[in-house]
């Protein structure tokens, strides 16, 4: 570790309100970097710590690492050999969007996870130092919930928000709440035959993805990072494929994670737009997480104003807002790396008309920056 980190960690290792010397166990906290021994424990703690989530696991490292190539920092907080607190972090540093630092990218929740104050202070404190040393246009932790309010430091984007619900054990309850046009959409996925299968593999998954995300205009992740994700997590990530008659609709890798589950990437073939094929899959995977025991359904982060955002709500979700926090270090304004920016119209219009082939070739390469 750096003597700048160090000296930092010095200045930011408590916040004002805690007397360090009132407290000789605070002064036994330290920061270090996760190693490879460390990573069972690492998980042991984000599985036991309130403020965890699934993606503050250890996995990531790899994951983002060996799909992107990007670097990674996972700090933690020690005391007395215990855990206190843990902060992922990656960087990610591009000529067109810039060069930052967060918690995490290709992450939909991060931050600190913390079980006390000083643990917390001392992570924010190396995130600090290390985005200096590096010279980031910006910090950004990807929080639930804010984790400065009122701190000058800190500025928020009204940009993003969750929808989170809990769900029954029983198929029924779990259709009937479906408000009633959203829920024909269902039934009708059902009248025409569709299926839900399990792969233990990402072939089908990617190709649906790949199809989906090109007819938006944006660029695909490589077939490489999904295919890590699931060797990575093994049973905790699934990917459910839906079909008809054989043929492919649509698919979605999820994670579980405690009593959730969590749709993360998802998408389909034209043909899904005809047979409800989205509509039925996210209805089968609700079947199939409330049989296995999961009970808070995260349909995931969604920008204000776009037809994912109205397509939850359909579902009756209430949107909850993620107030992101960005600290900024040699940026003068807050990054706006998203498709909601005019400025990359003429792009997505491009990309839309480019041949499906050329943009799973091209498109790993410009979406590994954006992060």
């Amino acid at each position: 570790m750096s003597s700048m980190i160090a000296e930092a960690l010095a200045r930011q290792a408590a916040p004002a309100s805690i007397d360090v010397a009132a407290s000789p166990l605070t002064t036994l906290l330290t920061i270090k970097l996760m190693q490879p021994i460390d990573r069972a424990r690492w998980d042991a703690f984000v599985d036991a710590c309130p403020d965890a989530t699934f993606f503050h696991r250890a996995g990531w490292q790899r994951v983002i690492e060996q799909s992107f190539g990007q670097k990674t920092w996972f700090y933690y907080a020690e005391q007395n050999g215990q855990i206190q607190g843990v902060l992922p972090l990656s960087e990610v540093n591009s000529r067109l969007f810039g060069h930052s630092l967060g918690a995490m990218h290709f992450c939909v929740y991060g931050g600190v996870a913390a079980i006390s104050d000083a643990a917390r202070a001392l992570l924010d404190g190396a995130a600090d130092a290390l985005a200096r040393e590096l010279k980031v246009g910006h910090l950004e932790y990807r929080n639930m919930v804010a984790a400065h309010p009122g701190n000058p430091a800190w500025q928020t984007k009204n940009l993003y928000v969750t929808f989170r619900k809990i769900v029954s054990g029983e198929d029924e309850e779990n259709l009937n709440a479906i408000p009633r046009k959203q829920r024909a959409m269902v039934r009708k996925g059902i009248k025409l035959g569709l299926v839900g299968e399990i792969d233990d593999n990402v072939d089908r998954m990617f190709a649906a993805y790949a199809s989906s995300v090109h007819r938006l205009g944006t660029p695909v992740f490589p077939k490489k990072y999904f295919a890590l994700l699931k060797e990575e997590f093994g049973d905790a990530c699934e990917v459910r494929v839906i079909t008809q008659n054989g043929a492919l609709v649509a698919a979605v890798l999820s994670f579980y994670w405690r009593d959730e589950v969590v749709p993360y990437y998802g998408g389909g073939m034209p043909l899904a737009r005809d047979v409800a094929g989205n509509d039925f899959m996210y209805w089968n995977l609700m079947q199939a997480a409330a049989a296995r025991g999961a009970r808070l359904f995260d349909f995931g982060r969604s920008k204000l104003g776009t037809g994912a955002y109205d397509f939850k709500k359909n579902w009756g979700f209430t949107a909850q807002p993620l107030p992101y926090e960005y600290r900024l270090y040699e940026s003068t304004e807050l990054p706006d790396n998203n498709p909601l920016n005019p400025k990359y119209q003429l792009f997505i219009k491009l990309w839309k008309k480019m041949p499906l082939a050329l943009a799973n070739v091209l498109g790993p390469h410009i979406v590994k920056n954006l992060g």
